[in-house]
């Protein structure tokens, strides 16, 4: 409060109480707590004092005003409560005592037995303090004063931001710190621990001269974070001391020095701004090794000694639908962000970009150029040239707002442009695969689709559907050609130059559901048949195949017009897929559903049964010209999901693959299992087969504990690839986490880690890893 206000309060709060001795017979007796809104005044810096009390006695000759009993005082923004109060006109000053509560404007509470401040309460002493901030960090002393400044400063003082225990209220919290002085600065907006001893499960574990922190108003505060550590075997013990400052409110930073035993100090730093429309944030980092040798030779963590790396990340709403921005990093050798895991660069494979997107009610544009930075210990970069480089690939989706003759028409547009410095080249088995050939390769692909859905008087549901697709292909790629054991192995590519090609599609779906009621229950079957008439795939396999490599047939694709994952294959030929789904419900929450079917080449060039750079459609069960049955099914219950598909060989019905999935959720327990298997596929690059089970879980031991595991069997093998385990604790004031994971089956010398992240609220956190 202003100290030019003070004659006012005296003289306000002289009549006030004078005039109360007169009113008091018709006041109530009051409980003692600040927690009337009904008495409480409007907030106004001329507001009127009010006071409620049992009994006044005002002595005029020595100017002293004593309330007792339930002493209740409102006064601009100010509540406090006690069992007594004494204002003495002459001095200005408020003395009270017994359960005394006093409210802030900024709505802290101070409890005090005893307390005597100057009639602003902005300056004076308490006794037996407690401090309860907004945001639940406490504050206690044996003693307090209040100064000018805005100070308050606490003798033998104690902080934490836990709460006290409901069933012992006595017992000490999980943390806290006891410091000889505690000051609490209401300019600087900061608590300062003076001396302080840190104590866990009330066992001092460390000491500092002193420690500050930002106080509950603040947000954001310049100063030191809690270091952070780390052990490994090339860099040996490190130790981080992040250091945070704030510029302006848009605008911050944090220096993050690390000193290795093993190779030196590494300077690494975070810049990062806000606009009105976005935000930007740099990195940078740098190190001079000390003892490169510490590596394997012939890696390139060993052939550096200065290492260097500078990142920028951005994003911008340019407007409601339309974004900007980009990823990008760089560094003077391929390894130096992985080997010192530098912060949002530590990927395996960090993809550079840079993008604009928009994104309308009925439209859909994205337009990125992309660059794949492979870091790896190689000395040379070769897995990094044998990535393309996109610049840049173009996807833009429109559907109509209006029915065009009574249906939906859409139109979709790709535009790929890319370059590759070598062939990437896999050889699993017998079987050769190109991922991606030396040379650049462009593509402009649009397609538009027409399909409208009628209903006849039998409830058959009939829907035309058209298509027309056009492709503009230039690449200057080499047919390529590898040798291994005097075996030759080679592709028929189109020789470089430009190529068109099209497909039109003019297909018909049929499905026919019809419904099954019971008392308790309700089904839905569903027969389901489509045709498409097109020609041949011009050029199968002929050019290259950038993103359509990847290719499962399932239920989920089943009824899919063109099946492959992208834009470089189309399927084509007259193709037939039929198959029936089903769906039911019943009354005590249990559904099911399921899917099975098949499909058929009619006619034409099998798509799937020509050879490209990759075998894309080899052993997918669709390159016969009857297909491998596909089928899905699943339950789902209250808190349970159960969910499998496989596919099944068309001549022998042995499975082909399989994906299932069990999922649950309770009140303590929650987690999933998961399996796969696969058969081998030579021609697809995999000779052996796939036969793996997944869990992951987690048990909610109590309120606080929890503990979660994951682990991954080959049963092939019969052996665990993968396991890992790790505890948590998490109150309104801690969260600790340690963590265990190795890799049984590996023979890496680096087969397991344990980390350990221990985090105090509004004090910071400490991380250790191994």
């Amino acid at each position: 409060m202003a100290a030019n206000n003070r004659g006012h309060i005296r003289r306000r709060l002289t009549v006030l109480l004078a005039s109360a001795a007169v009113c008091l017979n018709a006041m109530h007796p009051l409980v003692a707590h600040a927690q009337d809104p009904a008495f409480a005044p409007a907030v106004a810096d001329d507001a009127k004092m009010l006071l409620r009390a049992n009994e006044l006695v005002y002595n005029q000759d020595a100017q002293r005003v004593t309330a007792t009993g339930g002493v209740q005082i409102y006064y601009n923004r100010y509540r406090m409560v006690a069992q007594r109060v004494e204002y003495d006109q002459q001095t200005g000053r408020v003395s009270a005592v017994g359960n005394i509560e006093l409210v802030e404007p900024d709505g802290n509470r101070i409890y005090a037995d005893e307390l005597d401040v100057t009639d602003d309460f902005g300056q004076g002493f308490l006794n037996a303090l407690r401090v309860e901030t907004t945001d639940n960090t406490r504050l206690a002393a044996e003693s307090a004063e209040r100064l000018p400044g805005d100070l308050m400063v606490l003798n033998n003082g104690v902080y934490t931001a836990c709460l006290p225990c409901a069933e012992k209220p006595g017992k000490a919290p999980l943390w806290q710190v006891k410091a000889q002085r505690v000051i609490q600065n209401g300019q600087t907006k900061t608590i300062r621990l003076e001396n302080a001893r840190f104590e866990l499960f009330g066992m001092p574990i460390g000491f500092l001269p002193f420690l500050e922190v930002p106080d509950h108003t603040v947000e954001r505060k310049s100063g030191f974070l809690f270091p952070r550590m780390s052990l490994d075997d090339n860099l040996g013990f490190g130790l981080t001391v992040p250091y945070y400052h704030v510029f302006a409110p848009h605008m911050d930073a944090t220096l993050s020095p690390t000193l290795y035993t093993g190779q030196g100090l590494l300077l690494q730093g975070e810049i990062r701004n806000r606009f009105e429309n976005g935000q930007h944030t740099f990195r940078f980092a740098g190190i001079n090794q000390r003892d490169p040798g510490a590596f394997d030779a012939g890696t390139s963590d060993r052939a550096a000694n200065t290492r260097l790396m500078a990142a920028s990340e951005a994003r911008f709403e340019i407007n409601p639908r339309w974004t900007f921005g980009w990823d990008v990093m760089v560094q003077n050798d391929n390894n130096f962000s992985r080997t010192y895991s530098l912060t949002g660069v530590s990927d395996n494979v960090f993809r550079n970009e840079v993008y604009l997107t928009g994104l309308g009610d009925r439209n859909y544009f994205d337009l990125r150029a992309i660059y794949f930075d492979i870091q790896d210990k190689e000395g040379v970069d070769r897995r990094e040239q044998e990535q393309a480089i996109v610049y840049p690939s173009l996807d833009y989706q429109y559907i109509a707002p209006e029915p065009v003759a009574g249906g939906q028409l859409s139109i979709t547009s790709n535009l790929t442009n890319l370059s590759r410095r070598e062939d990437d080249f896999e050889l699993v088995g017998t079987s050769d695969r190109y991922p991606g050939l030396d040379g650049s390769y462009s593509r402009f692909t649009t397609e538009a689709e027409w399909k409208r859905t009628f209903t006849t008087s039998g409830g058959l549901l009939l829907t035309p559907i058209l298509a027309a697709r056009g492709d503009a292909v230039r690449h200057t790629m080499s047919d390529p050609s590898f040798t291994s054991d005097g075996d030759s192995y080679s592709y028929d590519l189109r020789d470089s130059g430009g190529y068109g090609r099209y497909m039109l599609t003019a297909g018909l779906e049929a499905r026919y559901p019809f419904l099954i009621s019971t008392e308790s229950s309700s089904h839905i079957i569903e027969p389901i048949a489509q045709v498409f008439v097109r020609p041949n795939e011009q050029h199968a396999g002929g050019l290259p195949n950038e993103d359509a490599q990847s290719f499962v047939f399932d239920a989920t694709t089943l009824f899919e017009r063109d099946k492959f994952s992208g834009f470089d294959r189309i399927e084509g030929g007259t193709r037939a897929n039929v198959g029936v789904r089903y769906t039911g419900s019943f009354d005590n929450g249990v559904g099911l559903r399921g899917l099975f079917g098949q499909s058929y080449h009619l006619g034409g060039t099998n798509s799937f049964a020509t050879d490209d750079l990759v075998n894309a459609g080899a052993n997918s069960g669709l390159e016969t010209d009857v297909s491998d049955f596909v089928g899905m099914a699943g339950v789902d219950l209250a808190g349970f999901g159960i969910s499998a598909g496989a596919r099944f060989d068309n001549d022998t019905f042995e499975v082909e693959r399989t994906d299932a999935q069990l999922s649950y959720t309770t009140a303590r327990i929650s987690g999933s299992l998961a399996y796969t298997q696969i058969e081998a596929q030579p021609e697809y690059g995999s000779d052996t087969d796939t036969d793996l089970l997944q869990s992951a879980s987690r048990f909610r031991i109590n309120e606080n504990w929890s503990l979660a595991t994951s682990a991954t069997w080959d049963l092939d093998d019969q052996e665990v690839i993968r396991r890992g385990i790790g505890v948590t604790y998490a109150d309104e004031c801690t969260i600790f986490t340690l963590a265990y994971a190795d890799k049984p089956a590996s023979t890496d010398a680096n087969d397991w880690t344990v980390s350990a992240r221990l985090e105090f609220r509004t004090l910071g956190d400490i991380a250790i890893g191994n």
